[in-house]
């Protein structure tokens, strides 16, 4: 059943195929529909990222080959040269680099799991969730859009709305960091973007709007989300203004393989470790 927002210091909501971006989502029509990438990945061993958005990696046939990196931000942990790492391919005339950097096999001592960090796909994830009916607290709205302009020259990720029920503004990070087994952690690195984000979506509760925070992790071993206030206080101090305002905060996590992502069920959001 779909459950209302509820307005407290903590509001915590528990709980591939590219979609048109204006979509009904009725129950009937939910289904369950992983993430699937177009080709079997590649594996390889990292040489080294650089540039940023550049990465060498040594095909397990040997050929070296580079591939973009679609993550901004620092990896630790996931960018060490020797990892295990999984591309996807293309055949598109127009792309300068064939391959695409999308997992990494991350060990804390259990052996290597998956880690995913193509930051380009967390929204697709969070959409098929919810055409799936597997995020309850995000479910029972009419309509489903995406990248809707909102507060100060953005863009919200997902924005649902529902005569009956409102609007409810949906944004969504990617989480890959874990600094110590089954412990999820944002960010990895300073983001003032995120920051403003927060405090936007603080505004859309003060403006009688419903606002959900997701963290969608992409791994699979951890059972914990927390913040990481050593990497960027000020991430963690625009989080407690949106708590406070009344911001719900989710965090889920995926499974993944080497043909696909799906997202997996949702795992406790605390503030620090």
């Amino acid at each position: 059943m779909p459950l209302t927002c509820q307005r407290s210091k903590w509001p915590v909501a528990q709980g591939w195929r590219d979609g048109p971006a204006h979509v009904n989502v009725p129950a009937s029509e939910k289904t369950e529909s992983p993430m699937k990438f177009a080709s079997p990945l590649v594996r390889g061993t990292l040489v080294q990222r650089y540039k940023r958005f550049l990465a060498d990696v040594r095909l397990d046939d040997g050929t070296v080959v580079t591939a973009t990196c679609p993550n901004t931000g620092s990896m630790i942990g996931l960018r060490e040269p020797g990892q295990t790492v999984w591309l996807s391919t293309s055949d598109s005339p127009t792309r300068k680099y064939r391959h695409t950097w999308e997992m990494v096999e991350h060990d804390q001592g259990k052996g290597g799991r998956l880690v995913g960090i193509n930051t380009s796909h967390p929204n697709k994830l969070v959409e098929e969730a919810i055409r799936a009916g597997k995020m309850p607290k995000l479910d029972g709205y009419a309509e489903l859009k995406r990248e809707q302009k909102y507060g100060r020259n953005s863009r919200i990720d997902i924005l649902l709305s529902d005569p009956g029920k409102g609007l409810c503004y949906v944004e969504i990070k990617n989480v890959h960091l874990s600094r110590s087994p089954a412990v999820a952690e944002f960010p990895d690195s300073v983001t003032e973007r995120g920051a403003k984000h927060l405090d936007e979506l603080a505004d859309m509760v003060r403006e009688g709007h419903r606002a959900v925070m997701v963290f969608l992790i992409q791994r699979s071993d951890t059972k914990r989300f927390v913040l990481a206030p050593d990497i960027d206080p000020g991430y963690v101090a625009a989080f407690d203004r949106a708590a406070t305002a009344g911001v719900e905060m989710m965090a889920v996590r995926c499974k993944l393989s080497e043909s696909g992502i799906s997202v997996d069920k949702p795992v406790p959001v605390e503030r620090a470790v």
